[in-house]
């Protein structure tokens, strides 16, 4: 059975500071499908925006940022154990830093934890530990995290879902002309260096830290699918059926 990471941001988790219900109940859905043919590792954002509803002060500020997220977690992870209890599905959290990457012992302690999980049929949830964790150990958004967790799980492919369809030549929101790209194996290096622009609030990321989640796996060769999280059918008709509608995939170029 081949494993997958989903990768889903807080643009589509949560709306207007709280948790959007109907699209995390939707991603629960599919994922819930997916786990029919996959082994089925989840990465999530949304712990900030979420606690932002019940502590509402200046996120901009590390230590609030910190007690955000410290609120928030428990409020996420009880929002997908309700809607994971629908599908029968046990769930676990796993809360990492960059420096669980970079020393041996710890990247093996989770890669066991991770496999563990999955070979008792329990989908493990994972975040960036906000909490406890110094600037310095933090990758500072998810999409990073996620591309270093599907490498060290091998991982056959990350699925990223977010507020876009793919990645363009040009910003879609700006260029009526502006064309998907439905495969890519060589990102313009000026493109990785463009600053990141996120479009929710509560996001860290935006199109560049995709690109970077991207090329830091084509490097290594694996791939990654970049697709919407509001409308799952692309995701669903690429990951079930095989068929590539929407969204971008990322692959190694061939030799």
């Amino acid at each position: 059975m081949k494993r997958i990471v989903i990768k889903v941001g807080s643009a589509v988790l949560t709306e207007k500071n709280n948790i959007a219900k109907k699209r995390m109940l939707n991603l629960v859905k599919l994922i819930a499908e997916l786990r029919e043919k996959y082994q089925v590792i989840l990465v999530t954002s949304g712990a900030v925006a979420a606690g932002y509803s019940a502590l509402r002060i200046d996120k901009s500020k590390q230590i609030s940022k910190k007690a955000i997220a410290a609120a928030g977690q428990p409020i996420l992870m009880s929002s997908y154990k309700r809607k994971f209890d629908i599908y029968e599905i046990d769930t676990a959290q796993i809360l990492l830093t960059e420096d669980d990457f970079d020393s041996r012992k710890r990247t093996k302690m989770f890669q066991e934890i991770i496999n563990t999980h999955l070979a008792n049929d329990i989908l493990p949830i994972v975040n960036e530990n906000d909490i406890t964790s110094t600037p310095e150990q933090l990758f500072g958004d998810n999409d990073q995290l996620s591309a270093n967790v599907a490498y060290a799980v091998n991982a056959d492919l990350l699925v990223i879902l977010s507020d876009i369809d793919g990645y363009y030549d040009k910003n879609p929101q700006e260029s009526d002309d502006a064309k998907r790209y439905k495969t890519l194996s060589v990102i313009p290096k000026e493109a990785l260096i463009d600053d990141a622009t996120p479009n929710n609030p509560f996001a860290t990321g935006g199109i560049v830290t995709k690109l970077k989640a991207a090329q830091f796996l084509m490097e290594r060769g694996r791939k990654m699918f970049l697709c919407n999280g509001f409308d799952l059918s692309a995701a669903e008709s690429f990951l079930m059926e095989g068929k590539h509608t929407l969204g971008t995939l990322f692959q190694p170029p061939k030799d």
